[in-house]
């Protein structure tokens, strides 16, 4: 299987048909069709469906596009770690977060390594912790920013000098608007918007579950999320209410929108996480250090 080849098979997916794709190869198409026969019988599956213009994976060609995409991704990291010379260090850094205000806490580490290592560049990935979790574990990303509860047993990481508040988001001529605080009870028969990560986790002991006790099996939970964006769109258009982090939304740009704090204080811990015994590129070691001295480790 080459990794032209792959890469032929991703850009046609992109444009959902071969005369597009083969024009923006460059490649006739013909030349093109051939290409991805090849790939086909390489697999020994069909990938396409031809249905009038346009084409349509099949469940194989499905599988084959996610397992193209990490192959060109690891190739391009792998590409990227390698990007300096002995007079220069430079390279990328690929990192996983969750959404938090202290994404911003890595940002400044990041600028102060960047000011003596001016070749060093950044990419992030948004992502929950099942989003984050796969990319690290395949060795797409370096290192993970992620929310507890978060089962960490398979990292190494450094826990950060902060934690988010939990809290509901909701609009503001909710009734519930006018408290200072939301208590277990105020979240009885509302509709909740919550998110993914909580409700799929298997760590049982943790803030949140406590918090809860008994009290989760009763929520009327009517949608969940992974990015905090579209559960404000819901709570804009009066779905329900968004249990979530604190210090998510920007008021100036949401001015129908509050967050309110639930109590008693709920909070949950962060941690900056890493695969065991990873090998770290030269501007990945650089950041880590950079991290744990930030940090006081």
């Amino acid at each position: 299987m080459e990794i032209r080849a792959l890469k032929y098979f991703l850009i046609t997916v992109r444009e959902g048909n071969i005369t597009k794709a083969a024009k923006y190869l460059n490649l006739t198409q013909p030349n093109l069709s051939r290409q991805i026969n090849m790939l086909e019988r390489d697999i020994g599956h069909k990938l396409f469906e031809r249905r009038h213009s346009n084409i349509v994976l099949t469940p194989e060609g499905i599988l084959l596009k996610k397992r193209a995409e990490e192959i060109i991704d690891m190739i391009e990291k792998a590409r990227a770690e390698f990007n300096f010379t002995d007079e220069v260090i430079a390279g990328d850094i690929f990192i996983g977060a969750g959404e938090s205000w202290a994404m911003s806490l890595v940002a400044s580490v990041m600028k102060d390594v960047q000011k003596d290592y001016p070749h060093i560049k950044y990419n992030i990935y948004s992502g929950n912790f099942q989003d984050i979790t796969e990319k690290l574990d395949k060795g797409l990303l370096d290192f993970g920013l992620l929310i507890d509860p978060a089962d960490l047993s398979k990292y190494d990481y450094l826990k950060m000098p902060a934690k988010d508040t939990w809290g509901l988001i909701m609009r503001k001529d909710s009734s519930l608007s006018r408290n200072k605080n939301i208590t277990k009870k105020d979240l009885l028969n509302i509709p909740l918007i919550i998110s993914r990560q909580v409700m799929e986790t298997e760590i049982e002991d943790n803030d949140f579950s406590r918090w809860f006790s008994d009290t989760f099996d009763k929520l009327n939970i009517t949608a969940t999320y992974n990015l905090i964006y579209n559960a404000l769109i819901m709570v804009r258009e009066g779905m329900g209410y968004a249990l979530c982090l604190d210090k998510l939304i920007d008021n100036m740009h949401n001015e129908n929108i509050c967050f309110i704090p639930l109590k008693p204080k709920l909070e949950s811990g962060l941690n900056i996480v890493w695969k065991k015994n990873q090998e770290f590129s030269r501007a990945s070691k650089i950041f880590l250090d950079a991290l744990k001295n930030k940090f006081k480790v």
